[in-house]
């Protein structure tokens, strides 16, 4: 007995010497770079919409070009997940995507405010833990009328109705007209229910309805210039936090508040035109990815065929670094209860 538990404790001795110089003569495992990182993996970019909106445009124009900035050169596959104004999208990179820095998305940028001011049931996400890598463009917004109702200033909505669409809850068509006519008193009827934006410029050449509030300025210019130049739509005002260089004779929204509430109320709505066209990815992502992915897309913002392309297809570019879009979104989480219960009040009322 003695004899056989001397052998198996010299066995143990040495199976464990044997084993500590082997981890000693290995060394610490390597970590894995950025470069070695994307160099086998693709990057997919999830488009919260249907092919051939604004925001699909925008996430496949720098689908073609953000991979030759990030370190290892990946492909980027463009990737439409549409659903319920992209809160499906949300939703899917907050609970169920890779944290890995495989996976990014473009989604509507009204979408993270919806735990705040919208439905809290459906947005199961903290928007201010999503990894923001940046915005194309910081978005001015408007409210445009059909000529034929011969509303063409901003006052005149407080004398005559103008019945204007919307595409659902959460969406700009349809919380910016509530907000206005809430806390100006401005004559709005919304009819909401489209599925698109371009559902709702149908309508108005059908005469269903009258105008559109919550229309960005780029979309305009890109697609219905000639609306412009005919005079068939006039611009009301302007719904964003600043003016846009095209309109200096067109109001802002944010200069029509008559008390601080509304100045408070109005930011924070308006306060989502300049996440514009926001790029982002799931929380937890390891930092030298973000960085890098941060990086590239700055990068891309200023590459010369980028910048082309953008403008071959009179996308506007007007970028939003990463990092302001992460302490802007934590600056609209932090704001007084009572602004938030006012604007939900707002929001709710039919």
């Amino acid at each position: 007995m003695k004899l056989g538990s001397g052998r198996i404790r010299r066995s143990v001795a040495t199976f464990s010497t044997v084993l500590v110089l082997s981890l000693l003569s290995a060394g610490p495992a390597k970590a894995q770079s950025v470069e070695e990182f994307y160099q086998d993996n693709v990057l997919s970019l999830y488009i919260g919409f249907s092919v051939g909106g604004g925001y699909d445009a925008y996430g496949r124009i720098l689908s073609r070009h953000i991979g030759k900035h990030i370190p290892g050169n990946p492909t980027v596959v463009p990737i439409n997940m549409e659903g319920a104004g992209s809160l499906k999208l949300a939703n899917w990179l907050y609970n169920a995507a890779p944290q890995d820095g495989s996976a990014i998305g473009i989604i509507s940028r009204g979408v993270p405010f919806e735990p705040l001011v919208g439905n809290r049931d459906s947005a199961l996400f903290d928007a201010s833990q999503y990894t923001w890598i940046g915005s194309t463009t910081d978005e001015v917004s408007v409210c445009a009328t059909w000529e034929r109702t011969g509303i063409t200033r901003f006052d005149q909505l407080f004398e005559q109705e103008l019945i204007v669409g919307g595409t659902g809850s959460g969406a700009d068509a349809d919380v910016f007209p509530k907000i206005i006519r809430g806390v100006l008193g401005a004559k709005l009827r919304l009819v909401s229910g489209y599925p698109g934006g371009n559902d709702i410029e149908f309508a108005m050449e059908r005469g269903e309805v009258d105008g559109r509030c919550g229309w960005s300025w780029s979309s305009i210019v890109a697609t219905k210039q000639q609306w412009l130049e005919d005079g068939t739509i006039n611009i009301l005002v302007q719904l964003a936090l600043h003016k846009h260089p095209d309109l200096p004779d067109v109001p802002l929204i944010t200069d029509l508040a008559r008390t601080e509430e509304e100045r408070r109320i109005f930011r924070l709505i308006f306060v989502r035109c300049v996440l514009g066209r926001p790029f982002l990815g799931p929380p937890n992502m390891p930092a030298d990815r973000v960085a890098a992915l941060r990086a590239a897309f700055d990068a891309t913002m200023e590459d010369p065929e980028f910048l082309e392309e953008a403008m071959r297809s009179r996308l506007e570019i007007t970028p939003i670094p990463g990092g302001e879009l992460q302490d802007l979104v934590a600056e609209v989480y932090a704001t007084a209860p009572e602004i938030v219960d006012k604007t939900r009040e707002y929001l709710r009322a039919r």
